[in-house]
């Protein structure tokens, strides 16, 4: 993999990243009591989750410039991983033996294209 490819499947991860801070705070805004439906969607924390959405729809077309299409849905693929850090961190679920096996054969998957891909 070259600089060029490196740079540009950084992106990507750093927009799924981002894609996952900004469903942690739909969450954390869907758990809360509004006075309105106005107030649930016009608050602060969805209109930045919304706002980061746009971001990273925007990152994933700059990547997608400089990496393989094939490349994108392995990378994507690490969503998972984070939307599962935090939801043991921030939400305080519980890991089980399946999600385990589940996030390991995620991992593999990413270890198997990035070194045979």
């Amino acid at each position: 993999m070259d600089n060029k490819m490196l740079l540009h499947a950084g992106i990507l991860l750093a927009g799924t990243f981002i894609s996952a801070v900004s469903q942690v705070l739909l969450k954390k805004e869907a758990m809360k009591e509004h006075k309105s439906v106005l107030e649930e969607y016009l608050n602060i924390r969805v209109i930045l989750a919304y706002g980061l959405f746009v971001a990273t729809t925007l990152l994933s077309v700059l990547a997608y410039r400089g990496i393989p299409l094939s490349l994108g849905p392995v990378l994507e693929a690490s969503s998972y991983i984070y939307v599962t850090a935090f939801g043991v961190t921030i939400f305080k679920e519980k890991l089980n033996a399946k999600k385990i096996a589940a996030l390991l054969l995620i991992l593999a998957g990413i270890t198997v294209y990035a070194l045979l891909g």
